[in-house]
């Protein structure tokens, strides 16, 4: 009771740099969400997370993170419906941090951030979670 899975997608940077990054979404969310119904879309979660970013402390720029997101919400309407699309939650998860959470979130697409290893040290959690 009270779980919410965390379906995460993203690229590599060779895929990205080929311009491969829509098709990866693609067969990501196909295999990620493979038998669920839409009334699933408002109990999990996707999370865009750029395999190149993690843990790297490179991030996508707000721009980049706000076509991969809208991306997944178009698969999200085009697979369950325009009601899933709009409930459903995508976060970034990308090397978030203090310096570049407010161009993250002031993207319509994105819900929210999964934190990383910012979420390590106190300071930065808090400059993250205050971050307005």
């Amino acid at each position: 009771a009270g779980l919410t899975p965390i379906v995460c997608a993203g690229e590599t940077l060779e895929e990205r740099e080929a311009g491969r990054t829509a098709a990866v979404l693609e067969r990501q969310f196909a295999g990620g969400l493979r038998g669920l119904t839409p009334p699933d879309c408002s109990r999990i979660i996707i999370a865009y997370e750029p395999v190149w970013a993690i843990g790297t402390g490179r991030t996508a720029t707000p721009e980049m993170a706000a076509e991969s997101h809208a991306k997944l919400r178009t698969l999200a309407r085009e697979e369950f419906g325009v009601e899933c699309a709009q409930s459903l939650r995508i976060l970034y998860g990308g090397s978030v941090r203090p310096e570049n959470v407010r161009g993250l979130m002031a993207q319509e697409e994105i819900d929210g951030a999964l934190v990383g290893g910012a979420s390590l040290h106190a300071e930065s959690f808090a400059a993250i979670v205050h971050y307005r």
